[in-house]
């Protein structure tokens, strides 16, 4: 019988696990906020639960911050700057206007201190000594900056300074803002807490986050507020309720109060109206298949990260799962291979698609493997 070609196939369709009794309920229009620009995003989804005008460039102001940091954990990770690290004070980075940490010249402060006095206090000398430490300048910082947003797909973004002061050049948008905030909390997650400090004292002077909502609501506990006269009051914020965390955006809105204000409304759209939760783990196995030719006859597959899916309440009892996968797989296989897809469908309408992954390596069987595995093709 001749050795079909590569053909797709059902192999199995599963209803997820968990089912909910209570019908789906209707999603509502989102809350009407001053806010010239906004997103509200799942964190371990990456859903986007509703949004507004999300790729138009507007300026980030000091939540430029974020990204200066997202630069000096790497570096830290990396190893190249320490914590303990007694940077010293240039001129320059002393007499940066805006917001300050009151850093003097000629001083030598610690990268924690300078730290906490850029993400608490949004100062803009200790931004700028950070970024002289860890490039040797604020320009060749600068370029680090838009590097990592690059990588990050943050296509909207450029950056020409490290603290956010207004310049046309120097722009953002709210997808990216997001986009990033999302990558500061998920790779450092050890220094993620620094955001929900309220306050911070250097030099004798003690002074308090500006994120109103650290007050207002115990679950918020991150991340960055900036204003300038011409970006207006703008704010990220991620809040974690029932094991679900969201991230909102919201800038150019009208005052400190109404970005607080917009942004906990949406904060309490997203975690009323949809809920978020964990299908399948990274390295689960979904499927065993049979390899001809191979060193072994069953290979498992699955995912190679985790899934999580973000619906509307209710939704996920009409969920349903199928594996999709060539009818012969053949050794070798390399672990990581991509060998098919899985599906997860509402009804009709396709929810997700995840490729499907080699979980070990399969190698070449002896010749008495491929003899018998060729013949026994033929009956297949």
């Amino acid at each position: 019988m001749k050795i079909f070609p590569y053909l797709v196939s059902m192999i199995c369709s599963l209803l997820i696990s968990q089912t909910l009794a209570a019908a789906a309920l209707p999603t509502p229009t989102p809350p009407p906020v001053s806010a010239g620009s906004y997103i509200v995003m799942d964190f371990n989804s990456g859903k986007v639960l509703t949004e507004k005008k999300t790729d138009e460039r507007m300026e980030p102001a000091s939540i430029t911050k974020l990204m200066t940091a997202y630069v000096i954990f790497t570096e830290i990770k990396a190893g190249r700057i320490q914590l303990t690290d007694q940077v010293l004070i240039s001129k320059r980075s002393r007499s940066m206007i805006g917001s300050r940490s009151f850093i003097e010249a000629g001083s030598r402060v610690s990268v924690d201190d300078l730290l906490h006095g850029m993400i608490i206090q949004s100062g803009n000398d200790a931004t700028v000594a950070l970024a002289e430490h860890a490039a040797g300048s604020e320009e060749t910082f600068v370029s680090l900056m838009n590097q990592h947003a690059a990588k990050l797909g943050m296509a909207g973004t450029h950056f020409v300074n490290s603290t956010g002061l207004p310049d046309k050049k120097h722009y953002s948008t709210a997808r990216d803002i997001a986009i990033l905030a999302r990558a500061v909390i998920k790779e450092f997650p050890e220094f993620y807490p620094l955001y929900a400090q309220k306050k911070f004292t250097y030099n004798g002077i003690t002074q308090h986050n500006r994120n109103l909502l650290l007050w207002r609501d115990d679950s918020v506990d991150g991340l960055k507020t900036g204003h300038t006269d011409s970006a207006g009051y703008c704010l990220v914020s991620s809040a974690m309720r029932d094991n679900m965390r969201l991230i909102t955006v919201v800038l150019g809105d009208k005052s400190e109060n109404k970005r607080a204000v917009s942004s906990l409304a949406l904060l309490n759209y997203g975690f009323r109206f949809f809920e978020t939760r964990k299908l399948y783990a990274a390295g689960q196995v979904l499927k065993k298949i049979r390899v001809w030719k191979g060193d072994r006859e069953q290979l498992p597959v699955g995912l190679n990260r985790d899934l999580y899916l973000t619906l509307p309440r209710g939704s996920f009892q009409n969920l349903k799962a199928s594996v999709k996968l060539p009818a012969q797989q053949m050794a070798p296989i390399s672990k990581g291979k991509t060998l098919g897809t899985l599906n997860i469908s509402s009804d009709t309408i396709l929810v997700s698609e995840q490729s499907l992954i080699a979980l070990n390596d399969v190698n070449e069987g002896g010749i008495w493997t491929r003899l018998s595995d060729s013949v026994l093709l033929w009956f297949e």
